[in-house]
């Protein structure tokens, strides 16, 4: 079975999974690192079939003799996790906000009920089934991390040295990104996205911003992100200056009045950034920016956010193939001069 993803050398003993996943949602990057007998995953697909792919991808580099033993799993999400039930006999390793974040994780019995029985009419539906309809959710339950850290742990895979830092709250409440000083190179996890919006739950930016600052300052020349091809410094630098400029635009905006969604909205017609893939993710972003700018403290309502997102794609979507009706109507969305 082919799902469009690959293992790739980094270094030596360092490998990483990039299925090639620009304009939709839910491949994730994961990567395998092989030491002196010992292994370790950050990461694992969205579900089971994905992830025995790439544990099929790893059997060859692992050899007889050598299982993993080791899964440290950057976030909660299930893009990153949901494949942590294929793994047995091994040490999953986390934040302890990660704990919490699981809290308000969609299950995959959630997930299965949102793709496949939510009303066919509405722009949720189109929008969930177009980028997840992919994904096998059936058999799947949400396996928690063994063992937990705050602020940093530092460990060794055979004689790799693996350091790990906690992040979050930024993507969401729990995340950590892993430093290979040996391998020069760093998993960011979904602080940063490449080819895409990427798409923030938690928030505040800063935070965003603060980590991958933290990652550059490491000195890693070969970056992973959690989505897209492999990074360079400068890379990550452009997506340092991009999240800087939603930041500020959306504090312009929220300091004048202008509901999020329409805020979302003027970003995207604006042209910038035009040639990454989901603008509408910023529906989302944006309003976690909002949240922290309102003093909200309250858990988001997520399917509440998707929605949002799958209105804009949706009325782009008609734009591009004009109906009977307009694109803003077709999608239910208000104009942005009346939100």
């Amino acid at each position: 079975m082919s799902h469009d993803a690959h293992l790739i050398p980094i270094a030596d003993g360092l490998f990483a999974w990039l299925p090639d996943g620009r304009g939709t949602w839910g491949l994730a990057n994961c990567g395998l690192l092989v030491s002196e007998g010992q292994a370790a995953l950050i990461d694992t697909p969205y579900d089971l079939p994905r992830t025995r792919a790439l544990l099929d991808a790893c059997a060859p580099v692992l050899g007889p003799n050598v299982r993993i033993g080791t899964a440290i799993s950057t976030h909660s999400n299930g893009d990153h996790s949901y494949g942590l039930a294929a793994l047995t006999e091994v040490e999953i390793i986390g934040t302890e906000d990660y704990l919490h974040a699981l809290e308000h994780e969609p299950t995959p019995q959630q997930m299965h009920q949102l793709i496949h029985h939510t009303p066919q009419d509405q722009p949720t539906a189109w929008y969930l089934r177009r980028h997840f309809g992919r994904y096998d959710f059936a058999e799947l339950d949400i396996v928690a991390p063994t063992r937990t850290f705050s602020g940093s742990l530092d460990l060794r895979v055979g004689s790799a040295e693996v350091r790990l830092r906690q992040a979050g709250p930024a993507h969401t409440d729990g995340d950590l990104w892993v430093h290979l000083p040996q391998h020069g190179a760093v998993f960011t996890g979904d602080l940063a996205f490449a080819d895409d919006h990427p798409v923030h739950w938690a928030g505040p930016l800063d935070n965003v911003i603060d980590a991958c600052l933290s990652v550059l300052a490491t000195g890693a020349e070969v970056i992973v992100p959690g989505h897209g091809p492999l990074m360079t410094p400068a890379d990550l630098r452009d997506h340092v200056d991009y999240l800087g400029w939603v930041r500020d635009r959306a504090r312009e905006f929220h300091a004048r009045g202008v509901p999020a969604l329409t805020a979302a909205v003027q970003l995207i017609d604006s042209g910038r950034y035009a040639r990454l893939g989901l603008p509408e993710r910023l529906a989302i972003t944006v309003s976690t920016e909002y949240r922290h700018l309102d003093g909200q403290t309250g858990t988001p309502n997520l399917v509440a956010l998707v929605d949002a997102a799958a209105r804009i794609a949706l009325s782009r979507e008609q734009a591009r193939v004009p109906g009977p009706r307009s694109s803003v109507e077709g999608a239910g969305l208000t104009p942005p001069s009346q939100i």
